[in-house]
């Protein structure tokens, strides 16, 4: 089954976001390096993005388990929730 990626063009319900994102015109490779790869590529799109903040609810909402999303990576991501949990 092939990874989506914020550029993606899916049309799924709560993804109308992704019409601004700055992904949609970056290599999708940047959003998904190798393990022990650079996320600072995707990070950087990331950070320059009006959509950000929707794009990391949208990960953490369905639980994305790879890649780089709203600017932060899969562990990045499982501590913010943690975080955001115990507060």
């Amino acid at each position: 089954m092939p990874r989506r990626s914020p550029s993606d063009s899916v049309s799924e319900s709560g993804w109308h976001w992704r019409d601004d994102a700055l992904c949609a015109e970056t290599d999708p490779a940047a959003f998904f390096p190798e393990k022990g790869g650079s996320t600072r590529e995707a990070k950087s799109v990331c950070g320059a993005c009006t959509v950000r903040p929707e794009c990391l609810d949208f990960a953490l909402t369905h639980d994305e388990r790879f890649g780089v999303w709203g600017g932060l990576s899969d562990r990045e991501r499982r501590r913010y929730a943690n975080r955001a949990h115990e507060a």
